[in-house]
């Protein structure tokens, strides 16, 4: 079998004339820097919401825990 052109390889190896690496956008650093902005100030939002579950409930709880102490203790 002859080979009528370049073979596999030759069409793969791009040592000699690689890409050029395509320059970023300004307009596109800005898009994403924008996006990367909002997602961290939900991030923050929805982290800050957290933390206030968890004082609120960690409040609830040692009032719980007061309240069941005292009533066990008026007992005796």
């Amino acid at each position: 079998m002859e080979s009528n052109g370049t073979s596999w390889a030759d069409q793969w190896d791009h040592h000699d004339s690689p890409d050029p690496v395509p320059e970023t956008n300004k307009s596109s650093k800005a898009t994403y820097s924008k996006k990367i902005g909002d997602g961290l100030g939900k991030t923050k939002a929805v982290a800050s919401t957290g933390v206030k579950k968890v004082k609120e409930g960690t409040t609830v709880g040692f009032h719980w825990i007061r309240d069941k102490y005292q009533k066990k203790n008026q007992k005796n």
